[in-house]
């Protein structure tokens, strides 16, 4: 069962391994976790908001239902949940299992004025999901719209309701012997319509693309009728309105359909991990192989901190002593950084790709470590977010932040995030442990995506400031070193006020515009990528 107030499976469990809490206390300080509100707590606070909702046959108003539908997986989500300070929750659940009635939803909350805030499988970290307030809130989730409805195997496409969540969405393909290839880290959870309307970025978008160029066409469900997108190899025919679905974040509509492009089940796949001196020598690689497109599926960057807890937090203290130091005798001593590299083809092409790359890497002082790391990491790529309950039950909090640059303005935003994150918390007597990887490269500039780890406070309003402090300092770094506010995450409410700095005022004017053509009534999605809804 999925657990309630924090990630996944609640019968998979990740532990600290080794020393990985002295580390943690060392960088950070001793931590003891509060104790976590329990489930009936919660549930009480969601019977105090009785739903404003009439009622409707589609439509559940039981209090479990409008718990799970009224959060995603922010630090700001888990910090609500754990501590027992819910806020407003949504007013009812539906889980429509057809275009029909989605748009029978669409009409029934016009005519209630009634707030709909479409969900897929909720692992939204920016606040997608958050009731904001005032009117009330249907919470339309769509994960019972999951079919495959067609497989193009000459054109190399297939169109699925957009509800199907990723495993759901590969086996359906690979029983036919193809793949669609985009695998975020929320991936066992996360759907196919919310990839398309968050502008999702897969581990291997190197080779597969990120989710815009998978999206071909499809038929979203708007309060003013519905919009069919055919698909086309290509279309010079004006704007192309695939546009208006990437990233519009359910301001605009509900995607029930969604026509992907598809690549045949690769013959062959590895992940090889490579150490390299230091920052400059990694990066230029990592720069080098993405302008020499070779083809490779993944690279990705972790910077000497992030290396450094990487192997800290790994365990297997013995093994480690050994890897470290066969590093300092190839010349990767305190400084290294750690490159992970996505070999996918067939087996001719990866042989050629790696031994490309090995060229490459070579010129920067490379140590390869074969598969060895590459093979722990690909079995294991999608368990490291459980990492987030292990260290919240140490008494430590962790968030995210990421964005993307151009090469010359890599190393100066990586360390203004880190910097940023580190004097928040220092003002309010804290520590902060900060550290970086790049997490997709490219030919003109790169991802940086940065973690920080801090002690929970002992309360709410504590901890609650603590976050609040590292999100808008670190935020405000990312625009004032001018980088795109989100790479992958989309913007939610969280990030909705720094949408200016990307868009300009011109800009989120014409977005407003499209919202008022598409839905005048602001029946959908209030708040999400907007910070404002001026009617």
């Amino acid at each position: 069962m999925r657990r309630w107030n924090g990630w996944g499976d609640d019968t998979i469990a990740m532990d600290l391994q080794g020393n990985a809490r002295a580390f943690l206390a060392e960088n950070v300080g001793d931590a003891a976790a509060p104790t976590d509100a329990a489930l009936e707590t919660a549930l009480a606070q969601v019977a105090a908001q009785p739903s404003r909702l009439p009622p409707h046959p589609l439509v559940s108003t039981a209090d479990e239902d409008r718990l799970s539908a009224s959060f995603g997986q922010s630090l700001g989500d888990w910090l609500r949940l754990r501590f027992g300070r819910l806020g407003p929750v949504s007013d009812g659940v539906a889980w429509p299992e057809s275009a029909d009635e989605v748009r029978q939803l669409l009409d029934w909350a016009a005519d209630t004025g009634a707030l709909i805030v479409p969900c897929g499988g909720a692992t939204s970290v920016v606040g997608h999901l958050t009731p904001p307030g005032g009117r009330p809130v249907l919470t339309l989730n769509m994960t019972r719209q999951r079919r495959l409805l067609q497989l193009d195997p000459l054109a190399q496409l297939a169109r699925f309701e957009a509800g199907v969540t990723g495993p759901d969405l590969e086996a359906q393909l690979r029983a036919h012997g193809w793949t669609l290839g985009h695998f975020p880290q929320s991936f066992e959870y996360s759907t196919l319509g919310g990839w398309i309307v968050t502008r999702s970025s897969g581990q291997q978008s190197a080779r597969y693309g990120r989710i815009e160029a998978l999206f071909s066409g499809g038929v979203m469900q708007t309060p003013t009728g519905t919009l069919a997108i055919p698909s086309f190899p290509a279309s010079a025919a004006g704007p192309d309105l695939r546009e208006w679905v990437l990233g519009s974040e359910g301001r605009l509509g509900v995607l029930t359909e969604a026509t992907v492009r598809i690549s045949r089940l690769p013959e062959c796949e590895r992940f090889v991990g490579v150490f390299l001196p230091d920052w400059a020598r990694g990066e230029a690689a990592a720069r080098d192989l993405a302008q020499a497109r070779l083809g490779l599926s993944m690279l990705r960057l972790a910077n000497p901190t992030e290396t450094l807890t990487t192997l800290r937090l790994a365990g297997h203290e013995s093994a480690i002593a050994w890897l470290e130091r066969l590093l300092r005798w190839r010349g990767c001593g305190t400084n290294k950084v750690m490159l992970m590299i996505g070999l996918t083809g067939s087996k001719r092409q990866v042989r050629a790709m790696q031994s490309q790359a090995a060229q490459i890497l070579r010129r920067h002082g490379g140590v390869s470590t074969g598969t060895l790391l590459g093979s722990k990491w690909q079995a294991n790529r999608f368990r490291g977010v459980y990492l987030r309950n292990a260290l919240w039950s140490a008494g430590y909090a962790v968030d995210t932040m990421e964005t993307a640059i151009d090469w010359p303005r890599v190393p100066g935003m990586m360390q203004a995030m880190e910097q940023a994150g580190r004097e928040a918390l220092a003002s309010l007597g804290e520590r902060c442990h900060a550290y970086t990887h790049l997490s997709h490269v490219y030919p003109q500039g790169s991802s940086v995506y940065s973690t920080f780890v801090f002690r929970i406070g002992p309360d709410f309003d504590t901890s609650w400031a603590r976050w609040r402090a590292l999100k808008d300092a670190v935020s405000a770094a990312i625009v004032r070193e001018g980088g795109t506010i989100t790479h992958q995450h989309g913007v939610g409410k969280d990030h909705a006020s720094y949408l200016a700095a990307e868009k300009g005022e011109r800009g989120l004017r014409g977005l407003r515009s499209l919202i008022e053509h598409f839905d005048p009534q602001r029946v959908l999605a209030s708040g999400n990528l907007l910070p404002d809804d001026p009617r």
